[in-house]
């Protein structure tokens, strides 16, 4: 019993390290904004003994999965940021600054940008969408991930404090979590990750975090793993 079990963490464990490794889609203007769409990711919530997150913290995607599929309907998903309303999005942090972009980072490849402004400071939901995880996760912290209509999905995380549930429907600007320390970080900040079909992509193809302001372009994703922007 024992000997099945160290194989089967030994194999989770080099499945992991194994999506560390592999190097992100190089796009152009945007660095490392996309990795391969069959890798191991955060959102595939492996029940495993040694993470935090409780069984009904979770909120199944669709039946029968926990991870949602905007290609369901074909190989490409466009998605139309030029025909968002001011209404329908909101910057995450307000008066914050980024202080580690998404991509390589020693050695390693960061999954998402960690943004910064002060602790306890109240963190938006960028889009309407429902919570589709609310609780501690490993090195992670205090979470928060959202499923939004328009094929997205967001995670915050580090949270000092989660204020939604699993289940809870949200809208953009509503303050979802307080800004924290917790999990693996050496400061208060956001974590914040934008994930499409379970992988996750660079957030600056969504929002200009200098500015605060959400993109006016589309982003097409194709599902071979490439994306590309459309003025």
């Amino acid at each position: 019993m024992r000997h099945r079990l160290f194989a089967a963490f030994l194999i989770s464990f080099l499945a992991v390290v194994t999506s560390w490794a592999q190097p992100p889609l190089k796009l152009p203007g945007y660095r490392q904004s996309l990795i391969n769409y069959k890798s191991l990711h955060f959102e595939l919530y492996p029940f495993m003994t040694d993470f935090s997150m409780p069984r009904h913290a979770i909120v199944p995607m669709a039946p029968g999965s926990y991870v949602y599929n905007p290609f369901s309907g074909g190989t490409r998903f466009i998605l139309h940021l030029e025909n968002f309303a001011d209404s329908d999005w909101c910057y995450l942090l307000r008066k914050s600054k980024v202080i580690s972009p998404y991509g390589g980072r020693g050695g390693r490849h960061h999954s998402g940008t960690d943004i910064k402004s002060f602790p306890n400071d109240s963190v938006r939901a960028v889009f309407d969408g429902t919570v589709v995880m609310a609780g501690p996760f490993s090195g992670y912290g205090n979470c928060v991930q959202i499923r939004h209509m328009n094929g997205l999905t967001t995670l915050y995380s580090h949270n000092s404090r989660n204020l939604v549930k699993a289940g809870d429907q949200v809208t953009a600007g509503q303050v979802v979590a307080l800004e924290g320390r917790t999990g693996r970080a050496t400061t208060d900040h956001v974590h914040f990750e934008v994930r499409v079909a379970g992988c996750h992509v660079n957030s600056n193809l969504i929002f200009d975090h200098e500015h605060h302001r959400l993109h006016k372009h589309q982003v097409v994703f194709e599902k071979n793993g490439n994306a590309h922007i459309r003025k």
